[in-house]
């Protein structure tokens, strides 16, 4: 299936602003559909005549009258003609008689989706006619402001400019409080008037000057002062940003919609959501995310230091052979540092590997002296990577480079070495190559003793449970070693 905005794209929604008014609209409508008790389809007319649906959206407040997938349908005829009207017309349009044909009977309006005076698209409104009863207080408000707010769709002032988060946005279910055009509240739900007294708000609710009311339960006075100047802003027909309000024992979010209907009364809806366990979960998450930030910059500094203690040992050995072996090992701890330097500057436990070894090829340079004999270049992109596997990866890459470096070219004669990136399918493959000699005669990377081609297999095969091969590249001198790390997946950027 393909995504919401090449469906849009193919019916009538012909320029970006018209996709993203439609996008916007499909992210918010799941307030209009709970206001109105309804089921919502957007349909796009197609170059054949026919009318195609793009999005559909349930209510969760009443039954559903349309439980089959509706998306990628198209319809034509009569069943379309009130699709036509209300396109050409720019008006909201209701059939006459109900649909007796589908598991519930059901009654459809259609209201054009309007953009800069444009008719984008139509959407679709069955209400469900089997639930028979009689509508409460709240009933009837809900079905009130849904009524303004289809006829703004159709005016093209709703939805907003700015993407809803539709996952933390406070749902109709939440809470809802009705406000005239003085900013007074008309009604409020009972969840509302919950959601208020949580706050501290011991008096009433209906009546008040919300703005004022909120303003007062707020403990944090500049926080206060934002979200009564919120609401007061969507009085005056502006859409502000959802903001929390934190009493003294409870936390509520609160989201101020206008209310600016034509012909119709202005006012604004209020939605408020209880977040009190949500705001206290995200600073625990909060302080957990900095305790283990200050623990990667620690660690990362006591790597620094001993790998300056190792530094000035190998300063004071006569041995050359411990001196090097010294050097090697400044140069993995040095590696291991980077990678929680970069964790310590991370707000998640991923690594750019890329940024990494970006840091760690000088650092080779300098360790293994390769000098203008040897040029290292990377090619690809390795992306991020847990930092469980960052780590392994960054030192078992900066051994191999090491490695060609040392052997690859003997007596400093001139040559390169590659790093190549690659990804094959959920596979990370990645390549170390080199022009140099070559591998010696019946060579078994298997039985080598080398330290490092040890260090390289260990890592690869039991950290990261991948395989590594040898041998020379295709179809050029050299010696060119082969990691496979399966299920790494694309890169995250």
């Amino acid at each position: 299936m393909s995504s919401l905005s090449e469906r849009l794209t193919r019916g009538s929604a012909s320029s970006p602003s018209q996709v993203d008014h439609a996008r916007r609209l499909v992210a918010d409508w799941q307030l209009l559909a709970d206001l109105s008790f309804a089921d919502l389809t957007l349909w796009v007319p197609l170059p054949t005549g026919a009318w195609w649906c793009v999005a559909q959206v349930r209510p969760l407040t009443a039954p559903t009258c349309r439980p089959e997938d509706l998306v990628g349908a198209e319809v034509s005829g009569p069943v379309a003609e009130p699709f036509v009207t209300a396109h050409q017309e720019g008006r909201p349009v209701t059939e006459g008689e109900p649909d007796w044909s589908g598991p519930a009977p059901r009654r459809r309006e259609v209201i054009p989706v309007r953009h800069d005076g444009v008719t984008v698209a139509v959407l679709a409104k069955d209400t469900n006619l089997a639930v028979t009863r009689s509508p409460s207080t709240l009933e009837l408000t809900y079905l009130d402001i849904a009524a303004d707010l289809c006829l703004m769709v159709s005016a093209g002032t709703f939805p907003p400019q700015k993407l809803q988060d539709a996952e933390m946005s406070p749902r109709v279910g939440d809470g809802l409080v009705r406000l005239d055009s003085a900013g007074r509240a008309t009604y409020a739900s009972p969840n509302a008037l919950s959601a208020y007294r949580r706050i501290g708000v011991a008096g009433d609710v209906v009546g008040a000057d919300l703005a004022e009311l909120t303003r007062l339960a707020s403990a944090d006075r500049v926080a206060g002062e934002a979200v009564a100047a919120g609401i007061a802003a969507a009085v005056a027909g502006r859409f502000p940003d959802p903001m929390d309000v934190e009493g003294v024992s409870a936390t509520m979010l609160v989201r101020a919609l206008p209310l600016q209907a034509p012909g119709a009364e202005a006012g604004a809806l209020v939605l408020v959501r209880d977040v009190t366990d949500v705001r206290r979960r995200d600073r625990a998450l909060l302080t957990k995310d900095a305790t283990i930030r200050e623990i990667h910059h620690r660690v990362k500094n006591n790597l620094q230091t001993v790998a300056a203690l190792l530094r000035l040992q190998a300063r004071r050995m006569t041995e050359p052979a411990a001196r090097a072996a010294l050097e090697e090992s400044v140069r993995r701890v040095a590696s291991i540092a980077v990678v929680h330097d970069t964790l310590a500057g991370s707000r998640e436990d991923v690594v750019d590997v890329d940024d990494v070894l970006d840091q760690v090829l000088p650092m080779l340079g300098d360790l293994a002296s390769i000098g203008p004999a040897a040029g290292t270049r990377r090619t690809g992109s390795f992306g991020e990577l847990p930092a469980a596997a960052a780590t392994p990866l960054v030192l078992a890459v900066t051994e191999l480079l090491h490695n060609a470096a040392e052997h690859a070219f003997p007596d400093g004669e001139p040559g390169s070495i590659e790093l190549v990136a690659e990804r094959d399918g959920d596979d990370l493959v990645v390549r170390v190559r080199d022009n140099g000699q070559g591998l010696p005669e019946g060579f078994d990377p298997a039985d080598s003793d080398g330290l490092g081609l040890q260090i390289v297999r260990t890592l690869v095969t039991s950290e990261l449970g991948g395989t590594l091969s040898m041998g020379a590249p295709a179809g050029r001198s050299g010696t060119e070693v082969v990691l496979t790390l399966p299920g790494a997946g694309l890169p995250r950027r």
